[in-house]
């Protein structure tokens, strides 16, 4: 047995709308919005009475997902939105991009901002880190035609 794909990466944040929007301006699609509640739920996520609203955001080429998740009940337990980047567990998502610093204004205009700064590697990427509403971390990487 073998694993076929990655399905999604989860992200909690407390407001749903201002991700969906943050996400949309890097180039993601809202897949889908819901409310996800019941007994079942809870016997997957071990949070009895969970009562959550999702956003699926999927990337333009359709192969990887970011479940965008906040949380109604039960509340929120914890908060690693302004851990710095060697912090244990979730740490960003990576995404490839076509133009970098214009990717970067768009996202600056939604609340993002450098965490460092726009560093060239091996002459081979120009690569970042960007803290976004809700303190979501992401990386942008270009691929550099020399």
């Amino acid at each position: 047995m073998a694993v076929k794909r990655m399905d999604n990466v989860g992200i909690v944040v407390e407001d749903l709308g201002g991700a969906i929007d943050f996400f949309r301006e890097l180039g993601l699609e809202l897949e889908g919005r819901t409310t996800i509640d019941g007994e079942w739920a809870g016997r997957v996520t071990g949070l009895e009475d969970q009562r959550v609203e999702i956003a699926m955001m999927r990337t333009p080429d359709g192969n990887s997902r970011i479940e965008l998740s906040r949380f109604f009940s039960p509340p929120v337990v914890a908060d690693h939105r302004n851990a710095p980047v060697n912090a244990l567990g979730y740490l960003r998502v990576m995404f490839a991009v076509d133009d970098i610093d214009e990717t970067f204004e768009k996202l600056h205009a939604r609340g993002g901002h450098l965490v460092g700064e726009m560093v060239e590697y091996n002459d081979a990427y120009r690569l970042c880190y960007i803290r976004g509403p809700e303190g979501v971390l992401i990386g942008l990487a270009q691929e550099l035609n020399r």
